[in-house]
């Protein structure tokens, strides 16, 4: 990709959820979702619920595939929602917590939760929130980043945001990973109800069109956005260049050849029936 093609693809109009939706899903959640969902082998006419479904991408992609029956989206984030709703009015887009599922037990045969399990401020209660759920038999796929350094793009781009940014800005991108390993992971399933468990470390690799489009990305179309919204526009982009400059600058050389972004991107995918 050219340069100015890379420019005119990636146009940062638009609000954050759009954002997301418009080149986060397609470049990287999209294809942890087909993952998931090859994993889970959603059977014809079973239903599911994806929790923590953001804009919806494992909801679309398990309705193109034509297996599932009913299909339910819940997130706290009513901007992410309100973008899911204008992607597929085929689903059913609900706002509430993972703590507090508000379903009778046993009302899915497959519960998903995608890259969300991480953020929540009770791990154990919805992984037990997910066992209440499910019909007996049911099963239950999920995915979490490992530790951010595994993922070597965004552990360069925290290291860059603490130089330019201060200690506290990197939070949000670094609670996007754990840092414990898969067998704790799998403990928590285990504890939480789940029968038999398996958890898979699963590597991809991503590319961006340059290390400046993956940053400019990610504080523009993720929570991190808020970091820069108090500033004018021409600082906005000094820090934007100085900050994919200080990332580029941490990362291998084989990750930058052809001025591209290429990077490994690291995951459990957890398994799991009741």
């Amino acid at each position: 990709m050219t340069r100015a093609n890379a420019d005119e693809h990636w146009q940062m109009d638009g609000t954050a959820p759009e954002l997301y939706e418009r080149y986060l899903v397609p470049a990287i959640t999209s294809h942890w979702a087909g993952d998931l969902l090859d994993r889970v082998a959603l059977r014809r006419g079973e239903s599911v619920l994806d929790i923590a479904c953001g804009t919806g991408v494992v909801g679309r992609l398990a309705a193109q595939r034509g297996h599932a029956g009913r299909l339910v989206g819940i997130d706290l984030n009513t901007a992410m929602l309100a973008t899911a709703r204008t992607r597929s009015a085929d689903i059913e887009w609900l706002q509430g917590s993972a703590l507090e599922l508000p379903f009778d037990e046993n009302s899915f045969d497959v519960v998903l939760c995608q890259l969300g399990l991480q953020f929540f401020p009770d791990r154990p209660l919805a992984l037990k929130e997910m066992v209440r759920v499910l019909k007996p038999g049911g099963r239950a796929g999920l995915s979490v980043f490992s530790a951010i350094e595994r993922t070597p793009a965004a552990h360069a781009l925290v290291q860059a945001l603490d130089r330019y940014l201060g200690a506290a800005s990197s939070r949000t991108k670094r609670s996007e990973h754990l840092s414990c390993d898969a067998r704790e992971v799998g403990a928590w399933a285990k504890q939480a109800g789940f029968d038999v468990v398996d958890v898979a470390t699963v590597n991809k690799r991503f590319t961006f069109p340059s290390m400046l489009d993956y940053v400019r990305i990610q504080l523009t179309a993720t929570p991190m956005a808020g970091l820069l919204k108090e500033r004018e526009a021409e600082e906005r982009e000094r820090l934007i260049l100085a900050i994919a400059e200080e990332a580029t600058s941490r990362l291998a050389p084989s990750m930058l050849a052809d001025g591209k972004l290429t990077f490994p991107q690291e995951a459990f995918v957890l398994t799991a029936t009741r």
